[in-house]
């Protein structure tokens, strides 16, 4: 029960960050990706707003071994770029030069922005559905040096 409060709690706080910064407007959202034409620097105060909690917070979990709620914190990630970083990041970006929004903040804008959002929405879930099939279909040829890693 705990969990589920303080993951509606994080979601509530997630959500409204979401709103007042403006995340889910697409215009402001793609004006600040539109660094050669009409610049919007104001999201990078939301980018800071992020960044630095987040930190403190890696600093925190990295001195503990289990969660506030006492779940095992999970060993730090191998960091590796590999083909799967590479084309997700690719489509992620361009995703979101072209629609002016991530997953967040695309589940508000499909209440918010009427049926496009609700568009949106349904394709981008189609999407990740769609991807382990997808990624079985397609298996990488070869050993690269990006998949060695792996």
């Amino acid at each position: 029960m705990k969990r589920m409060v303080f993951s509606a709690l994080s979601g509530a706080l997630f959500g409204a960050g979401l709103l007042v910064s403006g995340m889910v407007d697409t215009v402001k959202v793609q004006g600040w990706l539109d660094v050669f034409g009409a610049w919007d620097p104001t999201l990078a105060f939301v980018i800071g707003g992020a960044i630095l909690p987040m930190v403190l917070a890696w600093q925190v979990a990295e001195r503990r071994k289990t969660s506030v709620l006492g779940t095992p914190i999970p060993a730090k990630p191998a960091q590796k770029l590999d083909r799967d970083l590479i084309l997700g990041s690719l489509l992620f970006g361009a995703g979101w030069g072209l629609v002016g929004l991530c997953p967040g903040p695309a589940f508000a804008a499909a209440f918010l922005n009427g049926a496009s959002g609700l568009v949106f929405l349904v394709a981008m879930l189609a999407a990740m559905v769609a991807t382990p099939a997808l990624r079985r279909a397609l298996p990488p040829k070869g050993d690269t040096a990006w998949t060695s890693a792996r």
